[in-house]
């Protein structure tokens, strides 16, 4: 009901007369819900707010397949790099896919985990959301067959001119690695009797870069083969490119 400005006035002046105490609970009696419901939606506004100006933005994308670090190799793969490479770590980040698994022979017990791995791995693939990949031989064959890692010669010399003076290259000549490509597969015509024996072309791509003699996974005692890869449809490749320098010269 409307009011009028006589009674309007004369509530006015009603509540200057009250008490402080009387007032505070006038305005909790009559007006406590739009005041939760202003201090909820200022909450959330200020949370928001706080988030997006904290946030750490990803400079590079990496993943640990069928490999497990301590906390210190950890840091050195991530705040390590952004640390080398004069990043501000507050304001940027490695971002890490860690406790990834990948395997075709994958028992009861770790099927459901692997499935789960190969969904997360090929969805940041899909959404350009992985850069750098390290794993063991087993990840790293099932990388290579599918044609998820980039040619690294291509990477250092050829299309990206991210080697100056070739340094990079020469660096990371010792440890460049070929693996298998599947270039075809009629293994599906073979299986609906469309074809008389089953046939796999492949292509050796130098894809892989043999970590396990630097020096940063010698101290974090990394005995078994670990390779690096970069995938094919990255968007940081110069990131990509500094980050395995940073591993190659890292003493």
């Amino acid at each position: 009901m409307k009011l009028s400005p006589e009674e309007k006035a004369a509530r006015k002046a009603a509540f200057r007369a009250m008490s402080p105490a009387a007032k505070a609970d006038h305005i909790f009696t009559y007006y406590k819900w739009p005041i939760i419901l202003g201090l909820i939606t200022l909450l959330i506004v200020g949370t928001a707010l706080h988030r997006k100006l904290t946030e750490r933005q990803p400079v590079l994308y990496t993943a640990l397949v069928n490999v497990a670090v301590g906390s210190d190799l950890q840091a050195e793969l991530t705040d390590g790099f952004l640390a080398a490479s004069g990043y501000d770590a507050n304001r940027v980040q490695v971002y890490l896919y860690a406790d990834l698994y990948l395997s075709q022979d994958a028992d009861t017990v770790n099927q459901q985990y692997a499935y789960a791995s190969k969904m997360k791995v090929m969805g940041a693939i899909e959404a350009k959301k992985l850069d750098v990949v390290i794993m063991n031989r087993e990840g790293y064959d099932l990388l290579s067959s599918n044609g998820y890692l980039m040619d690294l010669a291509d990477l250092l010399v050829e299309k990206h001119g991210l080697a100056e003076n070739g340094r990079l290259a020469a660096l990371a000549a010792p440890y460049l690695t070929e693996n298998q490509v599947v270039l075809s597969d009629n293994l599906i015509a073979y299986q609906l009797n469309e074809a008389e024996s089953h046939v796999v072309a492949t292509e050796a791509v130098a894809n892989g870069l043999l970590l396990t003699e630097l020096p940063v996974m010698q101290r974090a005692g990394i005995t078994e083969p670990v390779y690096l890869g970069i995938i094919a449809n990255s968007q940081r490749t110069d990131a990509a490119a500094a980050y395995m320098q940073y591993l190659l010269d890292t003493p």
